[in-house]
């Protein structure tokens, strides 16, 4: 009898046992559960319901609440998508149509026709049509010649160009209605499932990323279990709009990108300095409690550093072309790790020495496609809040709970609460783009594993998100709209100590191996500080914000109190603005407070005499007479305390 432990949607375990007679999960479970189930884990990986399982195996329903369901059913309708644009417009070609963080979507060749605002509307209509029928979601094995052959007959070059990349490999087809695609899954049950439809928008997409390519078109969309829920969607992402940090790191005069400096290659103007600095700050007191020694590393390095490390030539299309100097060739450094080993490497280390802890913030560069350029979010240069951690293999556990704690720490006190973590493992299936033995592997998924069950973190294991030298712990973040970003990150690295030749000297009087801790609590500060914007709408708590008060004199007649109330602000460590221009009091206050600054301290002749100030604070309006001591204070505490709201 083979074994199979299935974990419920309320958490819960349960054991069925059953001979390997080919049912499936879905049949195994009931109708009741598997109503609700949208996809499976199977030992970590996602599969469909109708999947048949033999063997032993621990599984997982996924449903809507989770990110595998969502995946999944935001996938099919993706296929869904595609089967109402070939059955409305014959000679589509398609080539990709993944889900994305929210929603899908589908790269189309549509010929000579253009897509326009009223295509996207029959499209939809057509797909709820499909979808009244609940076609299953079918899956079908070929061999590469059977398929190759398929979309040879099809006229489909999109998917032949990518079957050559999957020589060798088995090769999986869905079919859905009429539609058929070549594809690893995993699906939904039945197209009934999706049953609110909403086209978002239609964009130019080079086939493959290749600008040397053709354009192709690309329609967005979401999809959800009921209108209401959609409903709720669009005005989330009309919030979105309203909190673009595209949009408000110009209004706010945060950041500036331009073409004169080049795409992805964003300037820091003085209020954006200003948050990034008080990121680091608080970073760097966090990391000087917990033993971490800093270091600075140059912005470009050896193009065999690189090679040692093997980022080159594996990455070779993401790093900017290498710079020939003389007979060298060097590279823009699009990694910290390399130039840290060489800092480990530049005396003989002991058990005694161990963990080292080096910690840099250090600008890296990668080559992003024009086209995929966004922001802050995605950009050519970046800073990473970076460290190694080189460590005993019996102070491993240990250390990976601290950078644990560490980051926790970092995403509750900047009001990140609602968080969980993906264990990023390899792919045995495909163990070509992943560096080291099998034995290495093995072990550090079983860290990782054991220090993610030790701090009782809300996990899920993510099958081939692994890094190429090692196993890594990724937290997933909800923001204010309840969108996931994917920031700080824990790796564990038994790879480059091999490559890099990485040695202590043992209790033992032996040679040892450390093993490499990577972290990252922000990951790049450019993406988190956009993700900041967006999840306060510009409103940073006082001890982030770049002007946490202003002094606003009514007439000229206050302009000595208001410096020295200023001055008493600033000698206080409070960020402090005085507004002396000749503009009326009312303007003044509605501009600032579309600056989103949080405190106003308005004089007048009654507050010059009596020594206060009429305190305004963002959003809440007028507080009242208050002494300029007591607001001092009241700013100061909340610095201190580093609170969230005013």
């Amino acid at each position: 009898m083979d074994q199979i432990t299935i974990t419920l949607p309320d958490g819960s375990r349960r054991a069925i046992e059953r001979g390997a007679t080919g049912r499936t999960i879905a049949e195994s479970i009931g109708p009741r559960l598997a109503n609700d189930a949208l996809a499976i884990g199977v030992n970590g990986e996602t599969m469909d319901l109708a999947r048949p399982i033999s063997g032993d195996a621990e599984v997982r329903i996924y449903t809507w609440k989770d990110d595998e369901g969502r995946r999944a059913y935001w996938h099919s309708s993706a296929h869904l998508m595609a089967e109402a644009i070939e059955a409305l417009y014959p000679g589509t070609k398609f080539g990709i149509g993944p889900p994305i963080e929210n929603g899908f979507y589908y790269d189309i060749d549509p010929g000579d026709r253009t897509m326009t605002e009223i295509e996207l509307r029959a499209i939809e209509g057509k797909m709820r049509d499909l979808a009244l029928k609940d076609s299953l979601y079918l899956r079908e094995e070929k061999s590469w010649d059977d398929a190759v052959e398929y979309f040879r007959k099809k006229g489909d070059q999109y998917k032949l160009e990518l079957l050559e990349g999957l020589k060798g490999q088995n090769i999986s087809f869905y079919h859905s209605g009429n539609f058929t695609d070549l594809c690893s899954g995993p699906h939904i049950p039945s197209a009934g499932k999706i049953k609110a439809v909403k086209l978002l928008s239609i964009a130019g997409a080079y086939w493959r990323g290749s600008e040397k390519n053709k354009m192709l078109t690309r329609i967005y969309g979401v999809t959800f279990p009921t209108q209401k829920e959609l409903d709720e969607h669009l005005l989330r992402l009309e919030e979105a709009k309203r909190r673009d940090h595209r949009k408000l790191g110009q209004e706010l005069e945060l950041f500036l990108l331009t073409p004169k400096v080049g795409g992805g290659l964003p300037l820091w103007l003085p209020k954006g300095t200003i948050i990034r600095e008080t990121l680091e700050g608080f970073l760097r007191e966090e990391q000087r409690k917990r033993g971490y020694q800093p270091v600075v590393t140059p912005h470009i390095g050896n193009l065999d550093l690189y090679r040692t490390s093997g980022h080159y030539p594996y990455y070779k299309d993401s790093q900017f072309a290498p710079i020939k100097i003389g007979d060298e060739e060097y590279l823009l450094k699009p990694m910290n790790c390399p130039h840290h080993h060489q800092i480990y490497l530049v005396k003989p280390r002991s058990y005694r020495d161990l963990p080292l802890r080096l910690a840099e913030f250090g600008t890296v560069y990668r080559y992003e496609q024009s086209g995929e350029l966004n922001g802050l979010t995605r950009v050519r240069s970046f800073t990473v809040d970076d460290s190694h951690m080189y460590v005993r293999q019996d102070q491993l556990r240990d250390e990976l709970c601290d950078v644990i704690d560490l980051i926790q720490r970092v995403f509750t006190t900047l009001g990140f609460s609602d968080f969980r973590t993906r264990l990023s493992f390899r792919d045995p299936k495909n163990m070509e783009k992943f560096g080291g033995a099998e034995e290495m592997w093995v072990q550090a998924e079983q860290d990782i594993k054991a220090a993610a069950d030790q701090m009782k973190l809300n996990y899920y294991v993510g099958i081939g998100e692994a890094a190429f030298y090692g196993p890594k712990i990724d937290f997933m973040v909800q923001d204010a709209l309840r969108r996931t970003w994917q920031l700080g990150t824990v790796q564990v690295d038994y790879v480059m100590p091999e490559r890099f030749n990485l040695e202590y000297m043992g209790s033992d009087g032996k040679k040892h191996r450390p093993v490499i801790i990577h972290r990252a609590p922000f990951g790049s500060l450019e993406r988190f500080i956009g993700v900041l914007i967006e999840h306060y709408a510009g409103e940073f708590p006082v001890w982030l914000a770049p002007v946490q008060a202003v002094v606003l004199p009514i007439t000229d007649g206050q302009l000595d109190y208001a410096r020295k109330v200023s001055d008493d602000m600033k000698n206080g460590g409070i960020r402090t603005e005085l507004d002396d221009r000749n503009e009326k009091i009312g303007y003044k206050i509605r501009e600032w407070e579309t600056k989103k600054v949080p405190y106003m301290l308005v004089l007048g002749d009654k507050e010059r005499q009596a020594g206060n100030a009429a305190l305004r604070m963002h959003r809440k309006g007028d507080q009242g007479a208050v002494g300029v001591d007591e607001i001092i204070r009241r700013i100061q505490e909340q610095i201190v305390e580093k609170r969230i709201t005013i």
